[in-house]
């Protein structure tokens, strides 16, 4: 693994509550909403982003319901979502936008190559708040594919760093066929018993590989213990300005505001990055025709307001 300089610490320790309402999905969207195989049409990515353009509007009707904007943002892609990001820079919403492309086991840069830096200038265009990551990594998988992902994701965060961007790595710890055998395939168990003390591992070696984000972006966890473990490994070592935010896997509504009561009160943790539990069922049943435009905004604008509230309320009990 390459070396690097050691990096300065990233945004203050007291970091404001960050509410993010994510849209960034691409393939699967594509796939399992729309039901689109291959390269999308113009009238098909028009679609798309017409589904995505409503989806951020019933954000904004959060926050006419009175969610403070000073906590919201959104996480959008620019290949679906450029409408969206421009509306929310134009109104002051929090901005944050993928570097990776979609539905690649590692992480692979959706525009440009780790020969250069060509990726940066769409970067520069937007100017997002946040340049996220999506990180799929487990300590059993290939040592080599593993070692090529931490030498891109370090040569990536270094440009980001040095331009002053916040660095945010969403870190799946997908299980492989023998984790979940030790737990009879049980899924809950081995989120319960397994997950945790792997994305400690995973986070410790990626910081040791120079990779340092400045938010991590975590599965849900089922234990207050599990959480603070979590946030003494992103922040070992004078990290303390590092923060995590919890991540929506399409879970149910009892789910996320389990792992929400679970992480809200544990220092270090700040809020949440939640999509489809929040709009994909809304915009599925406005594409069949069973809802219209002013439905989806109001469900997406209840489920984001819900689980801000949940949050909030977790964090100051």
């Amino acid at each position: 693994m390459s070396e690097t300089t050691t990096p300065t610490p990233g945004p203050a320790a007291a970091a404001p509550p960050l509410f993010l309402l994510a849209m960034d999905h691409r393939a699967s969207l594509q796939k399992q909403v729309y039901g689109i195989e291959g390269e999308p049409t113009p009238a098909q990515i028009e679609q798309i982003s017409a589904g995505k353009t409503l989806i951020f509007e019933g954000l904004l009707e959060a926050v006419n319901r009175g969610v403070d904007p000073a906590t919201v943002g959104v996480l959008v892609d620019e290949r679906y979502g450029t409408a969206v990001a421009e509306k929310a820079l134009a109104v002051g919403i929090d901005l944050a936008m993928p570097i990776e492309a979609s539905g690649h086991d590692f992480f692979v840069l959706e525009y440009g190559d780790f020969t250069s830096t060509d990726w940066f200038s769409h970067v520069e265009t937007f100017n997002p708040a946040q340049v996220k990551v999506l990180v799929r990594d487990n300590p059993a998988f290939d040592e080599a594919d593993r070692e090529a992902q931490f030498r891109h994701l370090a040569a990536v965060g270094q440009v980001l760093r040095e331009s002053g961007r916040v660095f945010l790595i969403e870190l799946l710890i997908p299980a492989t066929e023998s984790q979940l055998a030790s737990v009879d395939q049980d899924a809950l168990r081995y989120d319960r018993d397994v997950r945790p003390d792997l994305t400690t591992q995973v986070i410790s070696e990626l910081q040791h590989a120079h990779v340092e984000p400045d938010i991590w972006k975590i599965e849900g966890l089922e234990t207050r213990e599990a959480a603070e473990s979590i946030v003494a490994a992103a922040r070992q070592d004078a990290r303390a300005s590092v923060t995590c935010i919890v991540l929506g896997r399409d879970a149910p509504e009892e789910r996320l505001d389990h792992w929400l009561s679970v992480a809200a009160p544990v220092d270090g943790f700040r809020g949440f990055a939640i999509g489809r539990s929040i709009w994909e069922q809304p915009l599925t049943d406005h594409l069949t025709g069973l809802n219209g435009p002013h439905d989806l905004v109001d469900r997406v604008a209840t489920n984001f307001t819900h689980f801000a509230a949940a949050y909030q309320a977790a964090a100051s009990a």
